[in-house]
């Protein structure tokens, strides 16, 4: 994907160095047969997310043009949002409360009501977005349900990720939700105790290596990245994986094949 020059600073991803799919290796398939749990991200793992984010945001840009470039509008926003997190969190909501702080240290408090509802507005926009998943989501989850159980394990606001959920048609699938804070060690170690499982029977699958893998890698499960062609500046890292419990697909519907061996 060629990513608009205005999103640079929030868009902007790095290649990551993988290796050879260790999966191959017998030893390691037959460990695989331990798994009991399988938990999935949400956002950009079950559906479109943070494309929808990139819209909104050139949007807001645009809105505040004649104080800024769109890119140091951006770089701005993101400066807002990072500042933010340990108050508001993640989601839609911490969001637009960045955008409006955002808008009025670049306009020195001189935006009239008007453009601040408009921000109002692209932040309901960014809500009330209809629910797109991903190819390939359903099949996985018709696939693997009744086979483990299965768990979500996402970041985000509480009342729009469960909103999100349910209007995504796939909550019949899963056996628990985890709407997550943040997504550290400690944060998985937490999911794994209240889930009564220990880290060898716990496998993440996810589109953010900082989040979704590294992780839970750490604490001794599985993990499958996922990538999405659009990634947060916030959930990028660079790193060189080399472990046997993890595993790079190129699609969320090779995961069927990977544990069926």
């Amino acid at each position: 994907m060629i990513r608009h020059k205005y999103f640079i600073a929030r868009y902007s991803v790095k290649e990551a160095r993988f290796y050879t799919p260790i999966y191959k290796h017998n030893f390691y398939i037959s460990s695989m047969k331990n798994i009991q749990i399988v938990a999935f991200d949400a956002d950009d793992t079950l559906w479109v997310n943070e494309p929808n984010y990139q819209e909104v945001e050139q949007k807001f840009c645009q809105l505040l043009e004649d104080f800024l470039s769109h890119h140091h509008v951006s770089q701005e926003l993101f400066k807002t949002e990072m500042a933010n997190l340990e108050l508001y969190g993640y989601g839609a909501k911490s969001f637009m409360l960045s955008m409006i702080e955002t808008s009025m240290r670049i306009s020195d408090h001189r935006l009239n009501a008007m453009t601040i509802q408009k921000i109002i507005d692209l932040g309901k926009e960014l809500i009330n977005r209809p629910i797109q998943l991903l190819e390939g989501v359903d099949e996985v989850l018709k696939s693997l349900h009744g086979k483990y159980l299965l768990v979500v394990a996402t970041k985000g606001d509480l009342l729009d990720q469960e909103r999100k959920l349910r209007n995504s048609g796939l909550e019949k699938y899963f056996h628990h939700i985890e709407i997550m804070s943040d997504k550290k060690e400690q944060d998985y170690s937490k999911l794994l105790r209240q889930l009564n499982i220990a880290p060898e029977n716990f496998l993440m699958i996810g589109n953010s290596l900082k989040s979704d893998i590294i992780p839970v890698i750490n604490i001794g499960g599985w993990a499958i990245h996922v990538p999405y062609h659009t990634t947060w500046a916030h959930e990028h890292i660079e790193f060189e994986m080399n472990n046997p419990r993890f595993f790079h697909l190129p699609a969320i519907a090779d995961t069927i094949s990977l544990l069926k061996d």
